[in-house]
């Protein structure tokens, strides 16, 4: 992955292809010519190793200028060893399942301490690994749909390894990337309220044409 801000012609490029993708999902894609409008889309690493921030956040919208605008953030979007070692729920520990989740996100506190976009409008699926055995199983008879606090947050200053800092969250790898997110994110807030859909992706589904 290309970690970047992208601007201009390429960030229409982009633009293009990951709304053929979203849409061949039979997902939406936001537009309607307005700023601000966002696409928050993480993309999983298929050939990604368990601990290691090897996921990618895009963030695809207009500027107040109606230009399209690309970033792109390191993360993860599946759970570390601490957490895969000693799970919190009984039946496993979370991993994200692909998939729309239309407006179930909320700028609000995670854990009580700072904004963040936390699961506070609607359920989500997971895959529930219990073995224990440090990689990550996502088999369809372990999958489990509720309010688990699967939240978008921060990681440490600049995390090497995921370890606790996700149990199943989708975790960003730098802070100072997450801050510039939360800012696009309250600018979008202002515009559209508090209300966000979050689009996980394969990155085998990007092989689309």
């Amino acid at each position: 992955y290309i970690m970047a801000k992208i601007r201009g012609f390429h960030a229409e490029i982009i633009k293009d292809r990951f709304k053929r993708i979203v849409e061949a999902q039979n997902y939406v894609f936001f537009d309607g010519n307005r700023p601000y409008n966002v696409n928050i889309v993480g993309v999983r690493n298929s050939n990604g190793r368990p601990n290691k921030f090897d996921d990618v956040l895009l963030l695809i919208y207009r500027d107040t200028h109606k230009r399209w605008l690309v970033d792109s953030y390191q993360l993860t979007t599946d759970p570390g060893f601490y957490w895969m070692k000693k799970p919190m729920n009984v039946d496993g520990t979370a991993i994200l399942c692909p998939g729309q989740y239309r407006g179930v996100y909320r700028i609000s506190k995670h854990r009580g301490k700072y904004d963040a976009l936390c699961q506070r409008g609607g359920d989500v699926t997971v895959w529930r690994d219990s073995n224990r055995d440090l990689e990550h199983d996502m088999l369809d008879e372990t999958k489990d749909t509720g309010r688990f606090g699967i939240n978008i947050h921060k990681g440490g200053r600049n995390s090497s390894r995921v370890e606790k800092y996700s149990a199943g969250c989708q975790v960003f790898k730098n802070n100072s990337d997450f801050d510039e997110f939360m800012i696009t994110m309250k600018a979008s807030k202002e515009r559209f309220g508090n209300s966000f859909t979050y689009t996980l992706l394969e990155s085998i589904d990007l092989e689309i044409k």
